[in-house]
């Protein structure tokens, strides 16, 4: 952050910002590998290289899931790096240069989460076809973002699931979604059919689909918040470390960014291993895992489900809540701010 212009931030701003000397104590707690390294060597630890220099020297089969969030094909600056859009035949050729060798790094039985707009979508679908075994796509609804006067707005991004094998893991009762039932149905007996009732309404623990509403993209009132102009929420990557991982396993992301994959690994018990090109995004990697040493919780996912929008009052409720005693001022705080 040294020669940039430090925002002048509001009062109530939850930004994570780092200073020239937290920088300086984090970055030295960063990795570099220039040689076949052990999965001892990289374990919990943030990488601070590119991608293409490093993806070489990681161990074989030693990842159990992967979740990437590679640079959408559109013109992007990330920091001190930047992005340009190129044709859609084009970028299946950068795709081809580092997801074929994805497959050295996972086991047999291992998942892989592929994040794309409606631009890069098509060209990450032909590529991924051709080395692993496609499940379904995934499209979740971005709220943020400007209006358009001579198009739709555009509000969604698609993640292609995908595996290696036909046998892999996934477990649906991990991300259930808690709704409310709007015609309560009883049996014969009068009994309410697969819902229940609290004092806070009538709710149905539901499968979930490939369509994901429930979704908020990090802003400035949200603890989890960095200056990453494409940071992906704690939320959605929950969502997947929970449906394909199970506890103790290895989650990897080659774009870390700042910090979210291997922040939701730890809060849920999972090992990981991040890859950024970018010093300060890979700081604010470690400021986050160092905040979640002391504070586990992740916005919407609460008593083993996760949540609609506009439900933090319900979620706050003991009756409600099985992780109370983690819950903290941090859900209090986004009831006022964030679930309007």
């Amino acid at each position: 952050m040294k020669n940039k212009v430090v925002k002048k931030r509001a009062l109530r701003n939850k930004t994570i910002t780092l200073n020239d000397s937290e920088i300086s104590n984090l970055k030295k707690r960063l990795i570099k590998i220039n040689k076949v390294a052990s999965l001892e060597e990289i374990e919990n630890k943030t990488i601070h290289q590119d991608i293409f220099e490093v993806i070489d020297y990681l161990p074989d089969s030693f990842v159990d899931l992967i979740f990437v969030d590679p640079p959408y094909n559109l013109s992007k600056t990330f920091n001190t790096t930047s992005f340009k859009e190129m044709k859609s035949e084009d970028y299946e050729q950068w795709l081809e240069l580092w997801v074929p060798k994805l497959i050295r790094l996972l086991k047999p039985h291992a998942s892989v989460y592929i994040c794309g707009d409606w631009k890069s979508s098509g060209a990450i679908f032909n590529v991924v076809k051709k080395y692993f075994k496609i499940q379904n796509r995934i499209t979740f609804e971005r709220e943020k973002g400007r209006g358009a006067k001579r198009n739709w707005k555009n509000c969604s991004e698609d993640i292609w699931f995908c595996t290696v094998s036909d046998k892999y893991h996934f477990d649906v009762n991990a991300v259930k979604i808690k709704r409310k039932v709007i015609a309560p149905y009883k049996d014969k007996n009068g009994d309410a059919k697969d819902w229940k009732e609290s004092d806070d309404g009538k709710y149905r623990d539901t499968h979930p689909s490939n369509v994901w509403t429930d979704i908020t993209i990090p802003f400035w009132s949200m603890p989890e918040n960095t200056d990453h102009p494409t940071q992906k929420p704690e939320k959605l990557v929950a969502k997947v470390i929970l449906a394909s991982s199970k506890p103790n396993d290895i989650v990897f992301d080659p774009f870390l960014g700042s910090g979210t994959t291997s922040v939701v690994a730890k809060k849920l018990g999972r090992r990981y291993v991040g890859i950024d090109i970018d010093e300060n995004y890979c700081c604010f990697a470690e400021r986050r895992l160092d905040i979640a040493d002391s504070d586990k919780t992740i916005q919407g996912y609460s008593g083993g489900v996760f949540w609609e929008r506009n439900t933090l009052n319900e979620q706050n409720n003991g009756k409600n809540s099985k992780n109370k005693k983690i819950e903290n001022n941090y859900n209090l705080f986004f009831n006022k701010l964030l679930e309007i």
